[in-house]
């Protein structure tokens, strides 16, 4: 989403790291270049006056102008302003104290409400909260099958008296048939909460109507359903790549409806994201999630921070922990932590395990976008074919338990039916056994402390080598049990005819030797006898 502004940024901070001292000239180049960006992001232009006049005070002030690397503290700046145009501090959904919280969804249509009220509809539930689905929206066709669909998707039940505009059309025609006469969405709602309260639900999400435009039924239908059923969030739906149209939407929304929280849709599309740095700065209102692609567990919670930190290319890596903790099995874990201190051969059933487990986390591609620096790398990852990790997980489940446990057993017979039992060619069979021979060489370093060769930030440098090189000097055991038996004997007699005492040379009776029992301990420190036994 925000690849083009995220770049634009970065080439301007990289033209500032050249410099010990920013001059005022400096200053005004690259704020003037922030705001090309910024415009060209599609980012609302009061917003961006504001935010580069608060950038250029900032900048121009002492903070810089005192500071050891005056280019990283202008990135601070930056940063810290993104994160207030993005709203300041993480908010999420506030409960009700007695009875269900109810909440409210607006937004134009084709912004992705009814699919996002399922997505959040999951998202509580996996929080451990019971919600109910409310099919409010009677005038868009089939409104109310879509959301039936996605409530069963996400496994939570969805209240629709109404069936809705089943028919298609689009207009009241001569019969009455039309979008206005399908039922009472005020009416639907109310009774809604009350069946909630029946059910013992705790969370109502009401899903109302939409238009193609802003207009005076559609705001009059959304005030009627917010006094009616008096909900405790409203949240206002907006399709992120709406572009410079979302400020006059969102303003409009806001008179009409006085939405509580943003709700951005569609944020993994390749539009340049103006409308997330325009909105909250725009309303005032907090951006509270964020819907990721089309799944119903591609939601998630919006950290300004976070999103700010991505924007400079500075990664996102708590999202990513957090990603991981939800898709790894902590008994799993725990049982490849043990296999990796006890120096264990990494099998292919690990293998397997691991990659279920990164294919829970999502896309790959969005995972390594969220690694820091990777937006140097847009293109290679966009270049990334997910595929290929289908194409070997087929090449490991066409193996046999044993030869999954044991891959050295895999001779040139076994390897062309594991070829032929997955599609592929058996030179690719050989290059997955030869990659995974390397990765088990590897953890095994990994376990000793050797670190990876080749990169000295993880143990694998100079002081690896000569650690490596004096394992490798010394002499092994002998296979043969009588010779290891003589070997055993003389390293025992050459450590006998060690005199022992000063680790210094002398023993305690050579000559020029350290005797402690002949010291005089007049001449010691007071309190130093005790160490010598006296």
């Amino acid at each position: 989403m925000f690849t083009s502004l995220s770049d634009r940024l970065t080439s301007t901070f990289k033209n500032l790291r050249t410099k010990g001292r920013l001059s005022e000239s400096d200053v005004n180049r690259t704020v003037r270049d922030i705001r090309m960006a910024l415009l060209d992001a599609d980012v609302a232009l009061p917003v961006v006056k504001e935010f580069t006049h608060s950038v250029r005070e900032r900048a121009l002030g002492a903070e810089v102008s005192q500071a050891l690397n005056p280019a990283q503290q202008v990135v601070k700046i930056v940063n810290e302003e993104l994160v207030a145009i993005l709203g300041g501090a993480t908010r999420t959904i506030r409960f009700a104290k007695t009875g269900p919280t109810v909440i409210m969804l607006a937004g134009l249509q084709g912004a992705g409400k009814t699919t996002l009220a399922g997505k959040l509809a999951y998202w509580l539930k996996e929080q451990g909260h019971t919600p109910m689905l409310v099919a409010a929206d009677l005038q868009r066709p089939n409104a109310v099958t879509q959301l039936q669909v996605v409530g069963e998707r996400a496994g939570v039940p969805v209240y629709a008296p109404e069936q809705g505009n089943v028919g298609g059309h689009d207009t009241v025609g001569p019969t009455g048939e039309g979008t206005r006469s399908f039922g009472d969405p005020v009416a639907v709602s109310r009774d809604g909460i009350r069946e909630a309260v029946s059910k013992h639900h705790d969370v109502v999400i009401v899903d109302t109507a939409g238009r193609l435009a802003v207009d005076a039924n559609l705001m009059q239908q959304a005030g009627d359903i917010r006094a009616a059923i008096n909900p405790d969030e409203v949240l206002f739906v907006i399709d992120a790549m709406i572009g410079q149209a979302a400020v006059e939407t969102a303003e409009a929304f806001l008179d009409g409806v006085d939405f509580t929280g943003v709700v951005l849709s569609k944020l993994d599309g390749d539009a340049r994201g103006g409308a997330a740095l325009s909105v909250a700065g725009v309303t005032g209102r907090p951006i509270m999630f964020a819907s990721t692609g089309e799944g119903v567990k591609d939601f998630e919670v919006f950290h300004p921070d976070r999103m700010a930190s991505r924007i400079l290319d500075m990664g996102d890596v708590l999202t990513l922990i957090e990603q991981a903790e939800k898709a790894f099995d902590r008994t799993q874990a725990a049982e490849m932590e043990r296999k990796f201190l006890a120096a264990e051969d990494f099998t292919f059933d690990d293998f397997l395990q691991q990659m279920s487990a990164i294919k829970k986390m999502g896309s790959l591609k969005s995972m390594l976008k969220m690694m820091p620096g990777m937006g140097q790398m847009s293109a290679q990852l966009d270049n990334l074919d997910e595929r290929e990790f289908d194409r070997v997980e087929a090449m490991v489940r066409s193996m046999t338990p044993f030869e999954r446990n044991h891959p050295k057993q895999i001779n040139g017979s076994r390897r062309a039916r594991i070829a032929g039992g997955s599609g592929v060619t058996v030179s690719e069979v050989n290059q997955l056994l030869e990659r995974f021979g390397e990765a088990q060489k590897m953890m095994k370093q990994l376990a000793r402390g050797g670190g990876i060769p080749g990169m000295p930030g993880m143990g694998g440098g100079k002081k690896a080598k000569q650690q490596q090189q004096q394992v490798r000097g010394k002499k092994s055991k002998s296979g043969n049990p009588a010779k290891r038996a003589a070997d055993a004997q003389a390293a025992a007699q050459r450590a006998s005819s060690k005199p022992v005492g000063s680790s210094f040379g002398g023993g305690a009776g050579a000559p020029g030797g350290f005797d402690p029992a002949a010291m005089d301990p007049a001449q010691l420190p007071k309190g130093f006898e005790k160490f010598l036994g006296k």
